[in-house]
C-alpha cells in the first residue's frame, strides 16, 4: 500500500473508533440515514479525481469509476502473491470469473516464479539462465543429460 492509501485508512479507522461504528453501520450514511445515491458518490468521485490527478490522467479513463478501484484492488492482491482462491473470495467471485479477468494483469513475478520452480531441480553449482522459462528448462535439462 502507499502512503496515500495508509493515510486514509489510519483516517477511517479513527472515525470508526472515535464514534464507536460498529460492523454494518453506514460511514457515509444520506442525511436521515441510508445509503448514498449512485450520483452522489459519481459526482464527488469525479471532483476527487479532477483535484488530484494531472490532467492528462483526469482526461483518461484511469479512474474514471469509482468501480474501477475494486479491478486495482484485486490485480494489486494478485500482483503481491495473494493466492487467487482467497481473492476470489475476497472479491466475491469465483475463480474462474477472476482468473478470466484478471489474469492478464497480473506481472513481474515471472523470475520469482522461475526460481521456484527451478530451484528445488537444480543440481549443486549449476544455474539455468534467467531467461530459460521452467518447460524449456526441463527440456534442455533432459537433453543435456541424453547428450552425456
Amino acid at each position: 500500500m502507499d502512503w496515500g492509501t495508509l493515510a486514509l485508512v489510519a483516517s477511517l479507522q479513527g472515525l470508526i473508533a472515535r464514534d464507536q461504528l460498529k460492523s454494518g453501520v453506514l460511514i457515509f450514511p444520506r442525511e436521515k440515514g441510508g445509503f448514498l445515491a449512485g450520483s452522489v458518490y459519481r459526482r464527488i468521485w469525479a471532483k476527487a479525481r479532477e483535484a488530484v490527478l494531472p490532467e492528462h490522467e483526469y482526461n483518461s479513463p484511469v479512474g474514471k469509476q469509482v468501480y474501477d478501484l475494486r479491478h486495482t484492488c484485486l490485480t494489486t492482491w494478485l500482483n503481491n502473491g495473494i493466492p487467487p482462491a482467497q481473492v476470489a473470495d475476497w472479491g466475491g467471485n469465483s475463480v474462474p470469473v477472476l482468473l478470466s479477468t484478471y489474469a492478464r494483469c497480473v506481472t513481474g513475478q515471472i523470475a520469482e516464479l522461475q526460481q521456484r520452480i527451478e530451484g528445488p531441480q537444480a543440481l549443486p553449482g549449476s544455474r539455468l539462465p534467467s531467461s530459460v522459462g521452467p518447460a524449456r528448462a526441463a527440456v534442455s535439462s533432459s537433453r543435456d543429460a541424453r547428450a552425456r
